[in-house]
């Protein structure tokens, strides 16, 4: 029998699919840092020394470039993130925990990750969130995944769905400067600037990102199988 249908497979083998972690939550996002400068903004739009609507241009800037996210699938700034598993019932053995795909490798890198902590809970009936120490796990970027090394420790609560959680923020990547990316999102802020509400006779062309837009991003989008 195949080690991936084992009934502990998905935290021990080398190799899993589908992937073991039960569900992922975005718990903070970089809303701050600016990826259109304002002198590209205005001279994309023909706007040269008006800066009556600068303020409006910039929160435009920001919702171009969290669609622009959006889409591809990965953060142009960081991103951080919560991932819940269920309990391994491995002690004394490694145990593999996978993230979620972080970004397309482009030119052989990808966007960095930083494992901010790995916790657990343990009791029955009042389940205490305890942090695992960070010499007992490292990040193996090559599978994506934290590898708690010598196991989780036992018991865990059994009263938590998912008593192990591995908090991690996705840096920013690289893509955030391809000009390709970049004029992706100068033509998708054109086409927001330009239509302030809805546009098109059906949902589907509302709700469309403009082609020429999609064309653009589709090669930096994320295959996942």
């Amino acid at each position: 029998m195949a080690i991936e249908n084992l009934t502990l497979a998905p935290y021990y083998s080398g190799t899993r699919n589908p992937f073991n972690y039960q569900k992922v939550e975005q718990i903070n996002r970089d809303i701050a840092t600016g990826w259109l400068t304002l002198d590209e903004i205005t001279q994309q739009l023909n706007l040269f020394q008006d800066e009556s609507q600068d303020s409006y241009l910039e929160s435009l800037e920001l919702a171009t470039r969290m669609a622009i996210e959006d889409f591809l699938g990965f953060a142009i700034f960081s991103t951080q993130y919560r991932c819940y598993y269920g309990d391994p019932g491995l002690t004394g053995t490694a145990v593999y925990l996978d993230l979620p795909e972080v970004g397309a490798t482009y030119q052989g890198a990808t966007p960095a990750v930083t494992i901010n902590s790995v916790d657990y809970y343990t009791g029955q009936n009042n389940a205490v969130k305890t942090k695992l120490a960070a010499t007992n796990y490292y990040y193996d970027p090559t599978g994506n995944r934290v590898v708690v090394t010598a196991g989780m420790p036992s018991p865990l609560a059994q009263n938590i769905a998912n008593p192990v959680e591995v908090t991690y923020t996705v840096n920013s990547s690289f893509a955030a400067q391809y000009p390709v990316v970049k004029q992706a999102g100068l033509m998708l802020l054109t086409h927001l600037y330009n239509s302030r509400s809805t546009v098109g006779d059906s949902v589907q062309m509302k709700a469309e990102i403009p082609f020429g837009v999609t064309m653009l991003l589709r090669p930096y989008k994320p295959l996942v199988m």
